[in-house]
């Protein structure tokens, strides 16, 4: 059976990166090192996950001096949504085997 879409292990890990501050614009570096995904791996999920509805982004100014732009994203209202349930699912599905397990 196939899986649902977004619901990878990697998407797994980003979403749970990206609930506690689900209201707060984050840069990819950051996302990166609080999810413990490699580059090839979260930019083309964010996109994916921005087609689905599930992110938004913007370009924002870095600070510092520093003038290049770059691309912030958090979660919408139906990516909060969509990822607190998969995380409680997936608590669920963790309690359960070890509940089953020996």
């Amino acid at each position: 059976m196939p899986r649902a879409p977004n619901t990878s292990p990697q998407a797994i890990k980003l979403f749970s990166a990206m609930v506690s501050g689900a209201n707060q614009w984050r840069h990819g570096y950051d996302l990166m090192q609080a999810s413990g995904l490699k580059s090839g791996t979260l930019y083309p999920l964010l996109i994916r996950l921005k087609e689905s509805d599930l992110l938004e982004s913007q370009w924002s100014e870095t600070g510092g001096g520093r003038p290049r732009a770059r691309q912030v994203y958090r979660l919408t209202k139906n990516g909060i949504s969509f990822a607190s349930s998969l995380l409680a699912e997936e608590c669920v599905r963790d309690l359960s085997k070890l509940v089953t397990s020996p």
